[in-house]
């Protein structure tokens, strides 16, 4: 069974856990329990600014902020960040004790106040060498097209509450 990262590096999920034999997702009542998990969080996260970015320039020139690539930490406390932001979470996540945090929600306002405060990796820290191993045998995960909205809107509540997932982050007609 392969590791793979969908739309954004950094998760991991179980190939057999998420797709389907033809390559598309499988339905949510079928992933396991954190992987659906993380599959409906990353479905919010495409697309959004790198939090050192948004840290950096802000709402008001929120167009300076590169795109999120990598995804770090728990669903809800995650941080996301840009190819070039990766190291200072790296530095900090090795030297600076953030990986006391690692496994809690809490991780993601420790990093943001450390980087708002001025706190960046050293010139030259390495990050890491992220190796892609045929990419181009990985499906295909557009959240525009494989939304879960419309299979969430059909459950009825109880469904919705069996998946044991959080989805106050979505927007739902329910």
């Amino acid at each position: 069974m392969a590791k793979v990262s969908i739309g954004l590096r950094g998760w991991r999920f179980d190939e057999d856990a998420v797709f389907e034999e033809d390559g598309s997702l499988k339905p949510l009542t079928e992933m396991p329990r954190d992987a659906r998990g993380r599959i409906l969080r990353l479905t919010e996260l495409i697309s959004e600014p790198c939090d050192a970015c948004y840290i950096e320039h802000g709402e008001a020139d929120i167009e300076q902020c590169a795109v999120g690539a990598i995804v770090y930490g728990e669903p809800m406390g995650e941080v996301l960040l840009c190819d070039a932001h990766e190291s200072d979470f790296l530095y900090w996540f090795r030297e600076e004790g953030g990986e006391d945090l690692a496994g809690t929600r809490e991780m993601a306002n420790a990093f943001q106040a450390w980087f708002d405060e001025g706190g960046r990796a050293p010139a030259g820290y390495s990050g890491i060498d992220h190796v892609e191993e045929a990419p181009d045998r990985l499906p295909a995960f557009d959240p525009e097209i494989q939304s879960f909205e419309a299979e969430l809107e059909e459950m009825d509540e109880s469904e919705r509450e069996a998946l044991d997932v959080d989805l106050s982050d979505l927007d739902l007609d329910v």
